[in-house]
């Protein structure tokens, strides 16, 4: 069931998050030249090495998978009602018994540090600032410790699967997420395999990490983002790091890709999910659903919420688009579970589609890749406040009063699929 009340956050924090938006002191200049995500993404590659962007962009195969989850979301058309409301409406949330400023969240993403140096401490700091989710992915660029450090009341933590000597590590980070207070732990089931993002090979990446010629000429090229790198440090898998060990008691960034090779595959298996949920005690929840019997299949184990989620495209290019999924998916376990939603999301016009369709918030993966490369270290916050103000208009624009009322509104959706 989804949890209700447990809020760590006063009233006075509460309400402050759900005031208009504006935590990047420079957000009304950023916005003259970047007033939506796309402005973002065509800037980004003035700033970041180009494979840096094309592992930060880049979908499976030609990217066909992105495009369709783009395309789907701009086929959700709505129908307002108007004469109900003559104001912006609040978008403040409350999941898994917190709160939070906007249904809104930054989805787990491998190697963000990639792209820019110290990626997934910015974001998560913008999390904490904005009070939206922030999931931390396994194979990120910082460790549990450090995140817990900075996002205390916003922190989620995203998990892959780790099976040998008995789930020996995935226990273990389990322990280290429940020390470090983790709010929401969410396992990963969309992996069973690695597949090939042709752009992110193409520029290089995909295997061990070897500085080639055409890489150092790219990173020479782009001062902003060598200095992110003096400041941050060298780009790492932070978490795995400690298990990797390395030669000589100390470990590299190619160390632990090679140990995550050997250690890290495979999708979990549904007795392994049930080993989990009674190790974990806090809210969890199963990312990459897309049909409705796997979503019950996972509440029948205790999950208290669904992610809805095709991996953004980068998996498999012939996957359904999530926004097609999920209203059969809200509709099988709405009641039961908190459904959540990635892959394709660009503004908050797409957060109010989502909710419109069932969802009871929305993640964000590359968009906060591209804002980090066109602004830098005020990249995520400028977007934080960009998509809520988007997501305030568009809920205002279609008459829903709260972000629950964006379920009331008429929707056509060509795309959707019938189980």
């Amino acid at each position: 069931m989804r949890a209700r009340g447990g809020n760590a956050m006063d009233d006075m924090k509460v309400r402050q998050a759900f005031l208009p938006t504006g935590q990047t002191p420079r957000f009304q200049h950023y916005l003259q030249y970047f007033p939506t995500s796309f402005y973002l993404r065509r800037h980004a590659p003035r700033n970041v090495p180009r494979f840096a962007f094309e592992y930060a962009d880049t979908g499976a195969g030609d990217d066909v998978g992105v495009r369709h989850n783009w395309e789907a979301l701009d086929n959700v058309k709505i129908v307002p009602r108007y004469g109900v409301t003559s104001v912006l409406p609040p978008v403040g949330v409350e999941l898994f018994g917190t709160k939070y400023a906007a249904p809104i969240g930054v989805a787990p993403m491998g190697g963000p540090a990639i792209v820019w140096p110290g990626a997934d401490v910015l974001m998560a700091k913008a999390a904490q600032a904005a009070r939206i989710p922030y999931t931390l992915g396994v194979a990120g660029g910082a460790t549990i410790e450090q995140i817990a450090a900075v996002a205390p009341d916003v922190f989620w933590l995203q998990l892959y699967r780790f099976a040998k000597n008995d789930h020996k590590i995935g226990f273990d980070l389990i322990d280290r997420a429940q020390r470090a207070n983790v709010k929401v732990l969410t396992m990963t089931l969309d992996t069973p395999v690695r597949t090939t993002r042709s752009r992110e090979t193409y520029a290089g990446l995909g295997r061990e990490f070897h500085v080639t010629p055409r890489m150092f000429r790219e990173m020479i090229v782009r001062p902003k983002w060598l200095l992110a790198l003096l400041r941050h440090g060298y780009p790492r898998f932070a978490t795995m790091a400690q298990y990797a060990g390395g030669r000589g008691g100390k470990f590299g960034t190619n160390d632990v890709i090679r140990f995550a090779r050997d250690e890290m595959g495979g999708a979990f298996l549904w007795d392994e999910v049930a080993r989990y949920r009674d190790r974990w005690k806090g809210p969890m929840t199963i990312k990459g659903i897309l049909h409705p019997a796997d979503a019950e299949k996972a509440v029948s184990l205790g999950i208290e919420g669904i992610w809805v989620s095709n991996h953004g495209g980068r998996q498999i290019e012939a996957l359904v688009p999530t926004i097609d999924a999920l209203p059969a998916i809200a509709a099988a376990v709405g009641k039961k579970a908190t459904i959540l939603l990635d892959s394709g999301i660009r503004s908050g016009q797409d957060v109010m589609r989502s909710l419109a369709l069932g969802a009871d918030a929305a993640f964000v993966g590359k968009s906060f890749l591209w804002a980090l490369g066109a602004l830098g270290d005020d990249g995520p916050g400028q977007l934080i406040d960009l998509y809520i103000d988007e997501l305030r208009a568009s809920l205002g624009q279609i008459g829903a009063q709260s972000p629950a009322e964006a379920r009331n509104a008429k929707v056509l959706h060509p795309g959707r699929i019938e189980f």
